[in-house]
């Protein structure tokens, strides 16, 4: 795909943002001149009412986004000192368009110290509020304007006592693990991934050490004792997908379908040991393209962190796993496998189509799990119908601990695994199985096609995906998915009279609401 301009969906016909800030920002510089001649005196003053933490509305994390703008791009910068227990020197600017008058700018931000806040050249006051960074610049910003907010401060990579994911500690340096709702604990963000936006990611470290992030790289600066390298995206990206790897790393490049740029992230050390994992993508990108169409993004490739996550990630065009996953020989062969292809198909099934809430979050981890289910069936002989059969059995079990497929009951305080639970995994991929089944095989996978190259670099709902497969099919599915969807038992299989949900031994206890 050649490089060129992204324009954010939402932002077409507008003036371009430089004609705009110079149309509304002169006559505001003129007259807050004189209010300006002391920047120290703007840094932390009250507000005129206290500020408050805000939120986009979202069902399982209130609080987390925030309404009033759609950012269009991140430019982050970070520098690391070689050391990863030590807080790194960050600046994140943020452009964006308001979307209705902001006396005040709210930005998901904690576990940072914030040394000072810039709101279209001019300094802005600034406090917390939660996990918010509360912003107010020195005048009320406008509807409709494009806006520029430049925050210096730190990003600690030492987790909170009673917090997990943001950075990720390695043995020989960082990477990220932002899903489902902490990149704010990386650096100023709208974290949500209803605000999709483009990517520039620059970090500065000693020599020795290699940075990569996501997209494709478009400078290397060496100066003295340190090193520059910066990564920009072509396509925009949820802020919980984003990656930085700073490590003694190699990264090593081949070719996947239709010259796709390849790249991998492996300690120094174990580059050969890993290598016939490695060279399995491709081939595993071309059975994903069979399924679904081309793959979305510039490039991709594996990231072998040396840590203890306890998950891979499918952060995007370069996901996370643990090398473990990959040295350990008790793992078969085919499991490995199938996880290779389960994050790779989160590149189409949650990064490229994004959930609009978290309450959609189904609709990633089904269809990555559906894929992974097949690719173990078509390589592996692992039938899909087993899987499906067992999950069957469970499935009542995972909706009384879990909630529903698509209405995840919110997730316990300070318990790593959050809303990933079985519910949403093989619980949602028996959704598409059951959907399959009733509609025909012919029809879901002209659905599955569709469902990417309609939403692709957006977001979508469930009910999105309902009004998809209803038009696909011919019929109204609207009461059939309702059911499997949002059903507090397990609705009968298309198919299968045979397969009987397992009632638990004793009924799981609720989940507490947050």
């Amino acid at each position: 795909m050649p490089l060129t301009p992204h324009v954010h969906p939402t932002h077409a016909g507008r003036p371009a943002p430089d004609a705009l800030r110079r149309r509304t920002g002169n006559a505001r510089r003129r007259k807050a001149a004189a209010l300006l001649a002391s920047a120290a005196c703007v840094c932390l003053l009250a507000a005129s009412a206290p500020a408050e933490p805000l939120g986009v509305g979202d069902r399982l994390f209130p609080h987390l986004g925030n309404p009033g703008y759609d950012v269009a791009s991140y430019d982050l910068s970070f520098t690391y000192s070689g050391s990863n227990s030590k807080p790194l020197t960050a600046v994140t600017t943020i452009d964006a368009w308001t979307t209705t008058e902001l006396d005040r700018i709210n930005l998901d931000f904690a576990h940072g110290e914030v040394r000072s806040v810039v709101v279209d050249g001019r300094p802005a006051a600034f406090t917390g509020a939660g996990e918010d960074l509360v912003v107010t610049p020195d005048e009320p910003l406008p509807g409709g304007s494009w806006m520029r907010i430049t925050v210096r401060h730190t990003s600690d990579p030492v987790s909170a006592a009673d917090r997990d994911g943001g950075w990720v500690r390695t043995t020989d340096g960082l990477a990220m693990a932002n899903q489902a709702d902490v990149a704010h604990l990386v650096f100023p963000c709208n974290d949500h991934p209803s605000d999709k936006a483009m990517f520039t990611i620059r970090v500065t470290a000693p020599d020795g050490y290699t940075a990569v992030a996501n997209g494709l790289p478009t400078d290397v600066d060496r100066v003295g004792r340190s090193t520059t390298w910066t990564y920009r995206t072509r396509h925009p990206m949820a802020t919980e997908l984003a990656q930085v790897s700073i490590g003694r790393s190699t990264v090593l490049h081949r070719e996947g379908p239709h010259g796709l740029p390849v790249r991998d992230v492996v300690p120094a050390k174990d580059r050969a040991a890993l290598e016939p994992w490695l060279k399995k993508t491709p081939g595993q990108l071309a059975w994903m393209e069979d399924k679904v169409g081309p793959y979305p993004f510039e490039t991709y490739g594996i990231l072998m962190a040396a840590a203890d996550t306890g998950f891979e990630l499918e952060t995007q065009t370069l996901s996370l796993f643990e090398k473990d996953l990959f040295t350990e020989p008790a793992y078969p062969k085919w499991y490995v496998e199938s996880i290779m292809v389960h994050e790779l198909s989160h590149q189409w099934f949650g990064d490229s189509v994004s959930p609009r809430t978290w309450s959609d979050l189904w609709l990633n981890e089904g269809h990555a799990t559906w894929y992974e289910a097949l690719y173990a069936e078509a390589k592996a002989g692992r039938t899909l119908d087993a899987r499906m059969k067992a999950a069957y059995g469970a499935s009542d079990r995972w909706r009384a601990a879990g909630g529903p497929p698509a209405a995840p009951k919110p997730p316990n305080p300070g318990q790593k695994i959050g809303i990933f639970r079985p519910n949403v995994y093989d619980g949602a991929a028996l959704v598409l199985y059951a959907l399959r089944q009733e509609i025909g095989r012919e029809s879901f996978e002209s659905l599955e096609r569709a469902w990417v190259q309609e939403h692709r670099d957006g977001t979508a709902s469930t009910a999105d995906f309902v009004h998809l497969a209803s038009e696909i099919s011919g019929r109204d599915l609207g009461g059939f998915l309702h059911d499997w969807l949002y059903g507090e038992k397990t609705p009968p299989m298309p198919g299968h009279p045979d397969w009987k949900a397992v009632a638990p031994a004793v009924a799981p206890a609720a989940a507490p609401v947050k």
